[in-house]
């Protein structure tokens, strides 16, 4: 039944950016989301049961802490743009499902300018801070996208807790309420990011690395399916049916972090294996970032 309860949680993080209306494309897919379809997508989980959940909700389903239902989704929202707030919000508020917004404090009331670095995409608005207090107003949880948008597993160690860090205080002084979750930019991070998001005190990381979330993960680097221009409902529905295939790049960090603290069920160190050092290192060459401009893609969005 799908308001059953499982004994082996797994949980369907999925991912969005923009949504509102866009011109046909063939790039950067993964960063757009039709509004119309955005809309029949969340008719479609009302409609089949699906169990919408907030982040620290799906935490403790994962942790053991309570039941987790068998179809159980987390919606996320990277880099706090305007049209969540124009497009999405509303389509939320009608089925009553919560939703993340990962928020770049140091980009508020601005606009999205790492777009510019390719001629003719369309540069969109993200939140001011009154507008990102309005919708945590609303209930939606907010969380850290850092503090400049930048890739983590590039950054020295002073930049890396400036950017996790004051991030978290920004957000928090803006909103009057905690900033438990965060979410790393351009898919950007090696174990010195899981161990700096701690230190940071968030209680979750989300990543790009495609997959279920399930207690083979821990909470700093979670796995997400991500959401593109081109899915159709059928399309949209098979994949939350159907458990996809893990990346081979997020079966090497859940070996990796297995033996981190904070696991959500330790699995034991496998200590004759070679972790890859960064998320980039996990990634087959062709698709290892190789431009130090920040550029976004469909494979490591923002």
């Amino acid at each position: 039944m799908i308001g059953a309860l499982t004994e082996r949680p797994a949980v369907s993080i999925l991912v969005y950016h923009q949504v509102g209306d866009f011109k046909a494309m063939r790039r950067h897919r993964a960063n757009y989301c039709d509004r119309r379809r955005f809309t029949r997508q969340m008719a479609l989980l009302a409609r089949l049961g699906y169990r919408v959940l907030d982040l620290d909700t799906a935490l403790d389903c994962l942790a053991g802490a309570q039941a987790a239902p068998a179809r159980a989704v987390v919606l996320t929202f990277d880099d706090g743009y305007e049209n969540f707030a124009q497009q999405a919000l509303p389509v939320l508020q009608d089925h009553g499902f919560p939703a993340t917004v990962y928020a770049i404090s140091g980009w508020l009331g601005r606009r999205a300018e790492w777009f510019a670095a390719e001629p003719d995409r369309p540069i969109p608005d993200l939140m001011s801070a009154q507008r990102l207090r309005e919708v945590h107003a609303a209930g939606i949880t907010i969380g850290s996208h850092t503090a400049s948008h930048t890739r983590l597993h590039r950054a020295s160690r002073l930049v890396l807790r400036q950017e996790l860090r004051d991030s978290k205080a920004a957000l928090e002084d803006i909103l009057g309420d905690e900033v438990r979750h965060l979410s790393y930019p351009y898919n950007s991070f090696d174990r010195a990011t899981v161990h700096a998001a701690a230190r940071a005190g968030y209680a979750s990381a989300t990543t790009c690395l495609r997959g279920l979330a399930t207690v083979a993960d821990h909470p700093l680097a979670l796995p997400r399916l991500a959401i593109s221009f081109g899915d159709r409902l059928l399309a949209y529905w098979w994949r939350l049916l159907i458990a996809p295939a893990c990346a081979p790049a997020l079966v090497q960090w859940r070996r990796h972090l297995a033996d981190e603290p904070g696991h959500f069920r330790p699995l034991g160190a496998d200590t004759g294996y070679g972790g890859p050092e960064s998320s980039q290192d996990a990634l087959p060459a062709n698709e290892r970032d190789q431009n130090p401009m920040p550029l976004s893609n469909e494979s490591r969005t923002s």
